[in-house]
């Protein structure tokens, strides 16, 4: 057993989703790792109102009861799996709204990305990296992005392609790397 542990973040909470599929997926490919501990953490199961805290997150002020559930849940983690879908050319409203309720529990960590969309969700992974550099969390090179046109039947049955499969290993090798480095930072 290893004392690395990994959340895989399911950032859409949409009604019909196809996240689920998708985080279902790469939680699979990750129960077959022995270097981390991967664990699904879904935002339809932290529901969240549109930020709500008077502090900014920086200061960890929290007041809300929900706030500090989030936190204590972030806090617990060593790195990330972000899946995301692509809503208008970026991260959908409810992952942005959950990222932005925390600071220091993102920070020294390492994150991952995979996402899906009609471009395979490249505009929302360009929107995460960026958010990711702010909170210091280091994001990793290897993304997975699958294809509404081509990893979907009928644009709602999740079938990817065969190439995915190799490219996953190395996404989690780069991860585990670097939120084991990551982990010697913040102790």
């Amino acid at each position: 057993m290893s004392d690395l542990k990994i959340a895989v973040i399911l950032g859409s909470t949409r009604p019909g989703r196809n996240g689920k599929a998708v985080a279902d997926w790469v939680m699979d490919r990750a129960g077959a790792r022995t270097a981390a501990e991967y664990e699904l953490v879904d935002l339809a199961d932290h529901p969240l109102p549109l930020l709500d805290e008077p502090v900014p997150a920086a200061r960890r002020q929290y007041r809300n009861e929900h706030t500090k559930a989030w936190a204590a849940t972030i806090a617990a983690y060593d790195g990330y799996v972000f899946v995301t879908p692509e809503y208008n050319h970026s991260v959908p409203a409810a992952l942005k709204n959950a990222i932005d309720y925390l600071h220091q529990e993102w920070a020294d960590k390492a994150a991952a990305f995979v996402s899906y969309g009609t471009l395979g969700g490249a505009r929302a992974i360009e929107h995460l990296r960026a958010i990711a550099s702010e909170l210091r969390l280091a994001h990793v090179r290897q993304q997975l992005s699958f294809s509404m046109f081509t990893d979907f039947e009928n644009w709602s049955l999740f079938k990817p392609g065969e190439q995915h499969d190799e490219s996953a290993p190395v996404l989690f090798d780069q991860l585990e790397s670097w939120a084991r480095a990551l982990k010697t930072v913040r102790s």
